[in-house]
C-alpha cells in the first residue's frame, strides 16, 4: 500500500538517520562503562536518541554527569571513524532546498556538524543540538525548538527519526514521524506514522510544498 505525506519542512535526527556512525559510538559507550565498572549491555539501552548527560544520569547518578560528557565528547571527536551517509541521504537531501530541512540532534552541535562532513553530508542551514535545549528526547523541545526555527507550527513539519525516543518526542511535539529501521526494528518504531528501511523507498516532489511518497512496510 502505498501512502504520501505533505509539509513545509523536515527535521532530520543525525546519527541513525542521516550518519551511520554505531561503531563509534557504540565503542565509545562500551569502554566508558567498563571503566566505569558498569554493565556496557545495560548502558548502551539508554544511549540511542539520548543526550549524554541524560544517559549518565539514567545508568550512573552517582557520576558527574556534566563532568564525565566532556571528556567522552573529547574522545568522540578524535574517533570518527568509521562514520558514514545512512544509504541514500545524500541524494535525498539534494533534493531539498537548504531553506527546507533542518537537522534536530541529540549530538552537541560541534561533534554533530564534525560528523555531517565527515560523512560528506552537507552542513544544515538550521540545526537544533544538545547545546540549544534544557531538556533532551524524549521530550519534545527540541522538535518544537526545530519547526520554530522556520517560524511554523509543528503540524507543518515531517520528522525523521531512528530511534523510539526521538519518533516520542517529535510526536510530543505534535509532528508526523518517518521512521528509518537503520538502528531499531520496525516492531519498535511502530508507533511511527511510517517507517522504511531507507531513503531509497520515498519518492520525493519538492515546491512550495514538500511531497513525500512510500510504500508500507
Amino acid at each position: 500500500m502505498t501512502w504520501q505525506i505533505e509539509c513545509t519542512a523536515l527535521l532530520f535526527d543525525m546519527d541513525g538517520t542521516l550518519v551511520d556512525s554505531t561503531p563509534c559510538i557504540e565503542g565509545l559507550w562500551r569502554r566508558w562503562a567498563v571503566r566505569q565498572h558498569l554493565d556496557p549491555d545495560l548502558v548502551m539501552q539508554h544511549v540511542h536518541g539520548r543526550r549524554g548527560i541524560e544517559t549518565i544520569a539514567l545508568v550512573a547518578p552517582h557520576l558527574d554527569a556534566a563532568a564525565e560528557v566532556v571528556e567522552l565528547l573529547k574522545e568522540e571527536a578524535r574517533s570518527l571513524d568509521g562514520t558514514v551517509a545512512i544509504d541514500g541521504a545524500a541524494d535525498f537531501l539534494a533534493q531539498l532546498r537548504p531553506d527546507q530541512w533542518a537537522v534536530v540532534t541529540s549530538a552537541p552541535r560541534e561533534i554533530a556538524l564534525a560528523k555531517l562532513t565527515y560523512a560528506g553530508l552537507p552542513a544544515p542551514a538550521r540545526l537544533i543540538s544538545a547545546d540549544d535545549v534544557t531538556h533532551g528526547k524524549p521530550h519534545p523541545e527540541a522538535f518544537l525548538k526545530g519547526a520554530a526555527l522556520f517560524g511554523l507550527d509543528p503540524q507543518q513539519c515531517v520528522a525523521f527519526e531512528d530511534a523510539l525516543s526521538g519518533v516520542q518526542s517529535a510526536q510530543a511535539a505534535g509532528i508526523p514521524v518517518i521512521a528509518l529501521t537503520s538502528s531499531h526494528s520496525a516492531q519498535e518504531l511502530s508507533h511511527a506514522e511510517h517507517i522504511i528501511a531507507n531513503y531509497h523507498s520515498l519518492t520525493l516532489k519538492v515546491g512550495d510544498r514538500i511531497v513525500i511518497s512510500g510504500l508500507s512496510q
